[in-house]
C-alpha cells in the first residue's frame, strides 16, 4: 500500500494530536509514505505556530523538526513543477479548496497516474479536502 500524507497527517507523526495513533498505524503498515515537497515547509510551520502558541515546548520543537529531517529522506517527496501548480490551479476551482490544499491533492493524483494498479490512499485530516481526493477514484 502507498499512503499520501498531507500536512495535516504529516504533522501527527511528530506532535501529539487527536488521531495521531491512527496516523501512525497506517505509516507503519504502508509500503510507501508519499507527499508533496510543500509539506515540509507547512510542517515547519505547524511546529513553529505551536512553540508561539506555547502548545509545544522549545525542546519538543527542536526534537520534532529533527525527527522530521531524519525522515524526509524516506518519504517519496513529489515536487511541485508547472505541470503540478496547473492542476493545483484546476482542482482549486472544481472542489472549492485553497491553494496548499490543491496542491496536496495534485500531487496525489499525479502520485495514482504513477501507481495504476497498486493500493493508493491519501490520509488527511479535512474533510473538503479528503472529498476532493476521493473524487478522483
Amino acid at each position: 500500500m502507498t499512503v499520501y500524507l498531507d500536512t495535516s497527517n504529516l504533522v501527527k507523526l511528530y506532535v501529539d494530536e487527536p488521531d495521531a495513533d491512527d496516523v501512525q498505524h497506517i505509516v507503519a503498515e504502508a509500503d510507501v509514505v508519499a507527499t508533496s515537497v510543500l509539506a515540509y515547509a507547512e510542517a515547519r510551520a505547524a511546529f513553529a505556530r505551536k512553540r508561539r502558541e506555547k502548545l509545544m515546548t522549545p525542546a519538543e520543537g527542536r526534537a520534532a523538526v529533527r525527527q522530521l529531517d531524519a525522515d524526509w529522506p524516506r518519504f517519496f517527496v513529489i515536487l511541485l513543477g508547472d505541470e503540478l501548480g496547473q492542476a493545483a490551479g484546476r482542482l482549486a476551482d472544481v472542489h472549492g479548496i485553497r491553494g496548499c490544499d490543491a496542491v496536496h491533492v495534485a500531487a496525489f493524483e499525479s502520485l495514482l497516474t504513477q501507481c495504476e494498479d497498486e493500493d493508493v490512499r491519501f490520509s488527511c485530516a479535512d474533510d473538503r479536502l479528503s472529498r476532493a481526493a476521493r473524487a478522483l477514484g
